[in-house]
């Protein structure tokens, strides 16, 4: 039976057992006793789309009185005025899983290729082990037994400020023999929660909460240099390369690390890289998934004689100490071979990367010409080089690459093709 009279503590003591009293000064509030002694007050309204919607304030004691539940009510209205469905919100609420489920959800569905990046093309291998690395070292131990609707952007910016400040900083296990050195920093905190972003907008679409709420959040800058080798660490370099040939280190590392100098590649690229991709007759390659998709890039003369003098033995041209896959270790080489001439620690195969890109721009050669030789992607440039610059291309790569080789202190036997000035 339901009755109207304003709601006072007289009132809702005297509610019989399924007993209404609708409060008149507000429409829509009420308190309703249903079979137990317990008393509820409530909120019933419609939503812009014309639903009939029944909200539970709470039950009657503390901390809900007759004017304290009246001033929620009041409150919720004001939110359902611009738009706002505080019942669906809280049956997200209460249904939503929890951050750790989150990413598990989404980190299935990148790697069954459902979702897709700002490119519009599926997360390669390499992004996707980063993001689980992410996600068990900082994502998970901070915010996983959070449900997913309660997480807030202050939870966000205190998540950011303890990794940055190392509260997950450690050392994971990674497989029976390996260990992952976790040091947070301002760079782990800036990626991590641009992962996190991801994660919310997948939460978003998937009608798990209603908001992202990583939106906002500033971020620091992620701490990336961009390191370049000086005269005196490629001289260091030059040396640490030809002293190991003679300290017991894998020798296809060795020649990983001197492509990499030659070229400017990406350690992945060049660990991937497999003979039926190589012409070296044109003194090209072509890589048909890398992180911008298909490229072709070309080969300096350097970098064909020491192609040439690996001779073929698998399908991939650096191969492993063990089995047919790629060389897992390489990273663990290379910290051997920078050691033999004490390399600082921040000199990493990356940092070839970065150098041999200065190098080209020392040199005078355009944007467009490195990062066709680099094989950034950027407006087809790679692609038009292929058909109609390849005699400029291989140029530029004969000159970077020689220059490479004379500050590392070896001879220079490479041929250059000669071009006239104005055609870079």
């Amino acid at each position: 039976m339901a009755t109207k009279q304003r709601l006072g503590l007289r009132q809702v003591r005297s509610l019989k057992p399924g007993g209404i009293i609708w409060d008149p000064s507000l429409r829509g509030f009420g308190a309703r006793r249903q079979r137990s002694e317990a008393v509820s007050y409530v909120l019933f309204y419609r939503t812009k789309e014309g639903r009939q919607r029944w909200f539970t304030i709470g039950r009657h004691g503390a901390p809900w009185t007759p004017e304290s539940a009246r001033d929620e009510a009041q409150r919720l209205l004001g939110g359902v005025a611009n738009n706002a469905d505080p019942a669906a919100e809280k049956r997200t609420a209460r249904n939503a899983q929890t951050v750790s489920e989150l990413c598990d959800l989404y980190l299935t569905d990148a790697e069954a290729g459902r979702l897709v990046t700002r490119r519009r093309t599926t997360k390669k291998s390499s992004t996707l082990a980063t993001d689980r690395g992410r996600i068990h070292r900082h994502i998970k131990p901070l915010l996983g037994r959070r449900a997913v609707a309660s997480v807030t952007r202050e939870d966000i910016e205190a998540f950011m400020h303890d990794v940055a400040a190392g509260k997950t900083a450690g050392k994971t296990k990674t497989k029976p023999r390996g260990l992952a050195r976790v040091r947070g920093g301002k760079g782990t905190a800036s990626r991590t929660v641009g992962l996190l972003g991801a994660i919310f907008t997948y939460a978003v679409r998937h009608r798990m909460r209603l908001d992202n709420p990583v939106h906002g959040v500033l971020r620091p800058a992620d701490g990336r240099r961009e390191r370049r080798l000086t005269d005196d660490e490629y001289k260091a370099l030059g040396i640490a390369l030809r002293k190991s040939e003679t300290a017991k280190i894998w020798p296809a590392a060795i020649a990983v690390a001197r492509f990499l100098a030659l070229t400017g590649w990406r350690s992945g690229e060049a660990l991937g890289l497999r003979w039926d991709e190589i012409d070296l007759a044109r003194r090209t390659v072509t890589l048909g998934d890398t992180k911008t998709g298909r490229s072709v890039r070309p080969l300096p003369n350097a970098a064909c004689d020491l192609l040439q003098g690996i001779g073929r033995t698998a399908e991939l041209v650096f191969a492993a100490t063990r089995g047919d896959g790629r060389m897992v270790g390489f990273p663990k080489f290379w910290a051997r071979i920078a050691k033999l001439e004490g390399l600082p620690d921040d000199v990493t195969p990356h940092t070839l990367r970065h150098s041999y890109a200065s190098l080209a721009g020392d040199l005078g050669y355009s944007e467009p010409t490195i990062a066709a030789l680099i094989g950034h992607k950027g407006h087809s440039i790679t692609s038009r080089y292929v058909h109609t610059a390849d005699a400029v291309l291989l140029a530029a790569a004969d000159a970077v690459a020689n220059r490479t080789l004379t500050l590392m202190g070896e001879r220079n036997a490479a041929a250059i093709i000669q071009l006239r000035r104005g055609r870079k």
